[in-house]
């Protein structure tokens, strides 16, 4: 079992309190995209590795240091991550394809800065977009999901809240 901290849109906010707070439980960091800055993502990779996948915010800098799409397998599960994926049924035309190849049964995107946790019935993923973490952006709340990566599938998903989008913690 794999303790996971999925963020996104973090547009280079990433260590305050209640970052470190929630991710230092996590065995992994996933970041899908809008990273915002090289020493963030240094940041968080401090706290346990990290998979990540640039944003169309992302420097020169950042997309060297990650891929625009990442695939993996844990525990028997497959895992897909981009940036901007869309949402089941619609997906945009170039998460399509990686999806019908790869044939995940964990799409992970960001992007919208909207929470959203769906089941793909057609294609029998599991969706995952875990909202924004940064202060950047329409959100209004601050939010990334935590759960374990079990031989079973994906056990005790939580949504975590960091507070409004523009209030820093103390």
């Amino acid at each position: 079992m794999k303790q996971i901290g999925v963020l996104s849109d973090t547009h280079g906010k990433v260590l305050e309190r209640g970052f470190i707070k929630f991710l230092s439980e996590c065995d992994e960091i996933w970041h899908a995209g809008d990273i915002g800055s090289l020493n963030g993502l240094e940041q968080m990779a401090v706290i346990a590795p990290v998979r990540a996948v640039y944003g169309n915010i992302d420097s020169a800098e950042i997309r060297i240091e990650t891929k625009r799409d990442s695939s993996w397998e844990l525990h028997g599960l497959k895992f897909l991550m981009t940036h901007i994926g869309g949402y089941p049924p619609k997906y945009n035309r170039r998460s399509l394809p990686l999806i019908e190849v790869i044939r995940p049964d964990v799409f992970i995107c960001g992007h919208s800065h909207i929470l959203k946790v769906m089941r793909d019935k057609k294609r029998n993923i599991i969706h995952l977009n875990p909202g924004a973490c940064g202060h950047k952006g329409f959100h209004q709340l601050r939010t990334f999901l935590k759960f374990d990566v079990t031989p079973d599938g994906l056990k005790d998903m939580k949504v975590v809240e960091l507070g409004k989008r523009g209030r820093l913690e103390k």
